[in-house]
C-alpha cells in the first residue's frame, strides 16, 4: 500500500518508539573494558618473567593491585538497575551462566590434552584459571537487590571481606574466597553514579593520578621481594599463607583502598572518544576467556623456555604479542564465530514472558 506521493506511509509513532529509545553505548566504558582487559593479558604474558627481572615484577604487582577490581566496579556499575526480573536472569544465565559451563568444561579438555593430565576431573564447582570470574559475578549479580536494601552495603561488604580472609575453612567451592574478598569493588560499583566518573575524569583529578601512579610504582618495585605477590589474589585467607589472622584484617583494608585509588587514576586516563580499540570493549569477555588458552598453552609448551624472552627485548616482545592478541580476540569476526559459546540466545529453553509479549503486542 503506498501514499499520495507514491511513497509509502509513514510508520506510526508506537513502531517507531523503540528504534528512537535505543540505547547507545557509552565510548568511554567500552575503552575503559578495552584497556583494562589488554592489562589482564600483560599480567598474565609478564607472570613467567617476574623471577629474572624485577621491574617485571613491580609492573605485575602494580597491575594487579587495580585491573580486575577496575572490572569489578564497572560490572557492579552496570549492575545497578538488575532486580531479578525474567529478562534479567534470562540475561544472567545466557551471558554468564553458560559461558561458565562451557569454558569450564572446555578448559578442562584442554587442561588433559596440553598438560597431558589425561584424569583432570571435571568439576563445576571449583573454576579453573578464568572462570572464577565467571561465577563470582552470577553469585554478585544475584545478590544486587539484597546491597540495595541494607543501610551500609559497602561497609557490610567489607566486613565479608575481611571475615572471609581470615577464615581458612571456607573451602574451594566456586573459588568463594575470592568471591567474598573482591565483593567490595562490586558493591561500590552498584553505588556509583555518573557524576562519580566525572569528577575522576576532571584536569585536576588527572594531574593528580600522576604522583599516586609515581609512587605506586615505586613502592611496587620495593615490595617486589618483599611482599607475597598471592594477597592480590584473594585466593586464600591469611592463615593458608602462613601469616596470623589479624594481618589478613590489616591487608583487606590496605588492598582495598590502595585497589580504589589506583582504580580511580586508571579511570582518570580513559579516553572518552570514540576511538579505534572503542569497539572492542564490547567483546572484552571473549577476549577474557580465549586468551586464557593461550596463556596457559605458554606454559604447558615451555614457550618461556627460551633465552631471549628473558632480556629487556624479549620482555617488550612478549609484551606487544600480547596486547596484540587481545586485541585481536576481542574484535566483531571472532565475536562472530565465538557468540554461540558466549552469548547464545536459547529461547528453547525459557518460557515466554507473558508481560513482555503484552507490551509488544501494544506497541504494534
Amino acid at each position: 500500500m503506498h501514499g499520495p506521493e507514491g511513497g509509502r506511509p509513514p510508520r506510526p509513532a508506537a513502531a517507531q518508539q523503540p528504534k528512537q529509545k535505543q540505547k547507545q553505548r557509552d565510548p568511554y566504558f567500552d575503552n575503559a573494558k578495552y584497556l583494562a582487559i589488554v592489562l589482564v593479558a600483560l599480567g598474565h604474558s609478564w607472570e613467567p618473567l617476574r623471577d629474572g627481572s624485577r621491574a617485571a615484577g613491580a609492573l605485575y604487582i602494580f597491575v594487579y593491585t587495580f585491573h580486575m577490581p577496575a572490572f569489578m566496579v564497572i560490572s557492579g556499575y552496570f549492575s545497578r538497575s538488575f532486580q531479578g526480573k525474567p529478562h534479567q536472569l534470562k540475561r544472567l544465565l545466557t551471558g554468564v551462566a553458560v559461558p561458565y559451563v562451557l569454558f569450564e568444561v572446555a578448559y578442562t579438555f584442554f587442561k588433559r590434552w596440553a598438560d597431558d593430565d589425561p584424569s583432570y576431573p571435571i568439576s563445576l564447582l571449583d573454576p579453573w584459571y578464568l572462570t572464577w570470574f565467571l561465577g563470582a559475578l552470577f553469585i554478585w549479580r544475584l545478590t544486587t537487590p539484597l546491597w540495595k536494601t541494607v543501610r551500609w552495603p559497602v561497609a557490610l561488604a567489607l566486613a565479608v571481606a575481611v571475615l572471609a580472609s581470615v577464615s581458612p575453612d571456607i573451602g574451594d567451592d566456586m573459588d568463594l574466597q575470592r568471591v567474598l574478598q573482591f565483593l567490595p569493588f562490586f558493591v561500590i560499583g552498584l553505588f556509583l553514579k555518573p557524576e562519580h566518573f566525572d569528577l575522576v575524569r576532571s584536569r585536576r583529578a588527572r594531574l593528580l593520578s600522576l604522583p599516586v601512579l609515581a609512587v605506586a610504582l615505586v613502592v611496587a618495585y620495593w615490595a617486589v621481594e618483599r611482599m607475597n605477590s598471592a594477597w592480590f589474589y584473594h585466593y586464600n585467607s591469611a592463615q593458608e599463607m602462613g601469616a596470623p589472622w589479624w594481618i589478613g584484617v590489616i591487608m583487606t583494608f590496605a588492598l582495598f583502598g590502595c585497589s580504589m585509588v589506583l582504580t580511580a587514576c586508571f579511570l582518570a586516563w580513559v579516553p572518552r572518544r570514540n576511538l579505534w580499540f572503542t569497539a572492542l570493549g564490547a567483546g572484552t569477555l571473549y577476549g577474557y576467556l580465549l586468551h586464557g588458552f593461550v596463556a596457559k598453552g605458554s606454559r604447558f609448551w615451555d614457550w618461556y623456555e627460551v633465552d631471549w624472552v628473558h632480556t629487556p627485548l624479549g620482555a617488550i616482545g612478549v609484551t606487544c604479542i600480547a596486547a596484540a592478541l587481545i586485541t585481536a580476540l576481542c574484535t566483531p569476526p571472532v565475536q562472530r564465530v565465538f557468540r554461540f559459546a558466549m552469548e547464545p540466545k536459547m529461547k528453547w529453553a525459557f518460557k515466554e514472558d507473558a508481560a513482555a509479549a503484552a507490551r509488544t503486542r501494544a506497541k504494534t
